[in-house]
């Protein structure tokens, strides 16, 4: 997952040819990656729904959960969403500065974000949520995790893009490329705000 990615993100200025649809291959690639992305977090969310009430030892959801930290998380991540608009803007102008300035803020950002989930996770093993704990636990760990996963690869990209960029080493369109990460960073956005409503905000 990372691999490919990371790939696509760095190989958009090479053989980046439009295909019959009027996308180069490399932003096909992107969205038929993130198609198959959709059925992953479909299933993992799907899983949740299903275990989520199934709390036979430990604690339950509404009492670790801790509404106001995650809500402040995820409000983070969402204006991540808007500097990665900056950074596609500045690209397309074709000012470097300010798209790598845009795009480590948005990595940044999307640090912290990471960073509050483990703390997050920490916390709630304290209070005796395990991942093998239940099936609310093992399910919950799961789909949150494997975000937080997302999120982490979406940094390396961003970060990788800004290093070719300040390098100069993108043969092709510097906007294209700074584009297809955004699209993979809009991405997990979303998919966070249908978890964060799923998860925290709908009692079980």
């Amino acid at each position: 997952m990372a691999d490919t990615a990371v790939h696509a993100a760095h190989d958009v200025g090479h053989g980046a040819h439009v295909t019959s649809t009027g996308l180069s291959n490399n932003k096909l690639a992107m969205w038929l990656f993130l198609g198959s992305e959709c059925l992953l977090f479909g299933g993992l969310i799907s899983t949740y729904m299903l275990y989520r009430g199934r709390v036979a030892n430990g604690p339950h959801p509404n009492q670790i959960y801790d509404i106001p930290f995650t809500s402040v998380s995820s409000f983070v991540l969402l204006m991540s969403s808007l500097t990665m608009v900056l950074a596609v803007s500045a690209a397309q102008r074709r000012n470097d500065q300010q798209t790598n300035l845009w795009l480590t803020v948005t990595a940044l950002l999307g640090a912290t974000f990471v960073g509050g989930q483990v703390y997050e996770f920490t916390a709630f093993y304290r209070e005796g949520l395990g991942f093998t704990t239940s099936l609310f636990s093992s399910s919950f760990y799961t789909l949150t995790g494997f975000h937080g996963v997302h999120v982490t690869v979406g940094v390396i990209m961003l970060l990788v893009t800004r290093s070719i960029i300040q390098k100069n080493r993108v043969t092709g369109d510097k906007a294209e490329s700074v584009e297809i990460v955004g699209l993979y960073w809009h991405f997990v956005d979303v998919v966070w705000i249908i978890i964060f409503t799923l998860v925290y905000l709908i009692p079980a």
